[in-house]
């Protein structure tokens, strides 16, 4: 090896002025040998010593006056451009910090995944070593610095001075700490502040560790906003329940959000997960071009185009689930009874293609552990839906926990719903209650009614779903709970959102998978094997032989419009059996209102149209309407003032119950 005291080897820097280490022969014999750690100049932190051996074997010249620039002004921009997100997210830091670094000579730096600056406040003397706009500050390329040191390593680097690697950047010290993607925790960039090594203190690190975190959270709280909106705009859409299988992309491809896949094919497809980068960046690719960019075993059926405010920012895929159940049209879906529960099998009929869509996808809701939101009108039976999705559970002995909201005051449904401490109130029972959600751990959890839960509660449903934890009123004890949440509305939930009803936090946590009921009049022949059902079930019952049911009162009963759905249906009947004398339905044994639908004329007192009807409030309401409105010839005004109800009511009613005006 040559004399340190003669000629210094080539490519090694002088470090002779650094008063931490031993001898400048022990750091070339350490660089220019390889020699093992025991050898190793004293004093030098063993972080240090690593990123020399990385810089040495990749082939940096020690004598390097300054990194390199990517001089391309249109590669600069397109990399500024592509980390558009994080440059986004740390604006806000650098603005808050820049104020008590403008006069202390530092230079504060955020620099991209590859060790390229993107932004910097920049020294003069910073741009004699390419420590700006362009400059590229990795490890492999300029050796021990703070950025590519932090971004080689994924920890807080500092680089005092003469512990760069290459000999022209030693005038400066910098301390660096990497970016994680709040998503994928993958190091998407690197924060640094450099500056003259007089003024620079070890503790410098925390300031830029502090800005990083702070990064972090604002990429996250970007990502969770552009999230929301992506859905809302998917969920507003035509295709947001057409569809089972469902993979919302941003624009740069990255899964947002993914819903109606087993846990099997999940497992399989791993490029299905919340974070991963599925596609390359969305902008300048045709829906030819994305399905051909999909991993082999993830096969689009469709595409939408989500825009926000007018501007392309991402898509929903539409994929086909191979390992999907799919059920045969006229397969009987049964349910069975429940453990230690006296009843009999219920069995959900329906082969309509809208009821065999929901039928799936209730079983396939029981395979993923995640909340359903069934939505439809009144009288659907979408408790039948709560029902299928427990009846599929693994577990037989899965606890089901129904709750009515609407049936319980604003003052009581929290303690119902999370129980409470012994003397949490005036009135609390003894040694406290059990909830409904420690009582449905390990099963189903059925909130009927959930548009009437008070919006003050609220937050707190949110915090249990998101927590999976209860916490009883008036006790501080955590509470973990693993209930599979199944809410169930006849209402519009996106206007309660906007009528400040409903959280709109709440309600996409609790649609991930929703199930649409349909109304009966969508459901075409199911009508009459519903008819046939029921009055089977009534022959039983009453212990009667079955009726029969003439041609045109098959056919009336299919045309009409249902509005009490199939409840109003199974009260007909049930009537139909305890007013009929003989065993033969015919057209006069109809109930007014669905007469009324095809003929128009008949009584219209008060007593006849409840004398005369099924039984069911919705049916009793929408015959009220339409004998009001014949009784005053069509003006909608007074049918109104009649009625006691507003214009736009009476409006929304007779949409509701499709009711015409003449």
């Amino acid at each position: 090896m040559t004399d340190s005291k003669s000629k210094r080897p080539q490519g090694l820097p002088d470090r002779s002025s650094y008063s931490e280490y031993d001898t400048r022969e022990a750091w070339e014999r350490f660089v220019s040998t390889g020699s093992s750690v025991d050898e190793r100049p004293p004093k030098v932190r063993e972080e240090i010593l690593d990123s020399w051996r990385r810089s040495r074997d990749s082939g940096v010249d020690a004598a390097s006056l300054a990194s390199r620039k990517v001089y391309d002004e249109q590669q600069i921009h397109l990399r500024r451009e592509r980390n558009t997100a994080l440059r986004k997210a740390a604006s806000a830091a650098f603005k808050r910090l820049e104020p008590h670094l403008k006069e202390a000579r530092t230079i504060l730096i955020l620099a991209d995944d590859q060790g390229v600056i993107g932004d910097a406040h920049v020294l003069d003397e910073g741009q004699e070593i390419h420590l700006e706009l362009g400059g590229d500050w990795s490890e492999k390329t300029i050796g021990t610095n703070g950025i590519g040191t932090a971004l080689k390593t994924g920890k807080p680097a500092y680089v005092h001075a003469t512990e760069h690697f290459a000999e022209g950047v030693q005038a400066w010290t910098c301390a660096g700490a990497p970016i994680f993607d709040p998503f994928t925790q993958t190091i998407i960039g690197v924060v640094d502040l450099s500056g003259p090594p007089q003024i620079f203190r070890q503790h410098n690190v925390a300031l830029v560790l502090a800005a990083a975190r702070e990064i972090e959270i604002a990429l996250a709280e970007q990502k969770q906003v552009e999230r929301t909106q992506l859905l809302e705009a998917f969920l507003v859409s035509d295709y947001s329940r057409a569809h089972e299988s469902v993979v919302l992309v941003d624009q740069s491809g990255r899964v947002l959000f993914r819903r109606g896949f087993e846990e099997d094919m999940l497992r399989q497809a791993k490029e299905l997960s919340v974070g991963h980068k599925l596609l390359p960046k969305l902008e300048g690719l045709s829906d030819q071009d994305i399905p051909k960019l999909l991993p082999l075993n993830v096969e689009a059926e469709g595409i939408e185009r989500l825009k926000l405010e007018g501007v392309f920012r991402g898509a929903a895929l539409f994929l086909k689930d191979r390992s999907a159940l799919r059920r045969k049209a006229g397969e009987t879906c049964k349910i069975k009874p429940r453990a230690n529960v006296s009843e009999a099998q219920i069995q959900i009929v329906g082969t309509s293609p809208k009821m065999v869509d929901a039928m799936g996808l209730a079983e396939r809701a029981a395979l993923a552990n995640v909340s359903v939101l069934i939505h439809g009108e009144t009288g659907v039976g979408k408790e039948l839906f709560a029902r299928l999705i427990h009846s599929r559970l693994p577990d037989d002995k899965a606890p089901y926990v129904p709750v009515n909201c609407a049936a319980i005051s604003s003052d009581l449904i929290g303690a119902e719903l999370f129980g409470y401490a012994e003397g949490a109130f005036t009135g609390a029972a003894q040694g406290g209650r059990t909830g409904k959600f420690e009582l449905a751990n390990g099963g189903v959890l059925c909130l009927d009614e959930i548009g009437d839960m008070p919006i003050e509660l609220q937050p707190y449903l949110l915090r249990a779903l998101e927590q999976r934890a209860i916490y009883r009123i008036g006790d501080s004890q955590r509470r973990p709970v693993d209930v599979r949440l199944v809410a169930m509305t006849n209402r519009d939930l996106r206007q309660e959102i906007e009528k400040g009803n409903f959280r709109r936090d709440l309600f996409y946590r609790l649609g991930v998978m929703t199930i649409e009921v349909p109304p009966l009049r969508e459901r075409g022949d199911d009508v009459i094997a519903l008819l046939e059902h029921f009055s089977q079930h009534y022959a039983e019952e009453t212990g009667q032989a079955p009726l029969t049911f003439t041609d045109k009162v098959r056919e009336l009963l299919r045309r009409y419009q249902w509005p009490g759905n199939v409840r109003e249906l199974r009260n007909a009947v049930q009537r139909f059996y305890l007013i009929k004398t003989d065993s033969l339905v015919t057209e006069r044994d109809l109930p007014p209102e669905i007469l009324d639908d095809f003929e128009g004329g008949a009584e219209d007192s008060l007593e006849h149209i409840l004398g005369g009807h099924s039984g069911d409030l919705e049916s009793i309401e929408a015959s009220a309407i339409r004998r009001t409105i014949l009784s005053e010839n069509g003006n909608l005004s007074k049918v109104a003032q009649v009625l006691g109800i507003s214009r736009p009511t009476l409006y929304r009613k007779m949409k509701r119950y499709r009711i015409r005006k003449g």
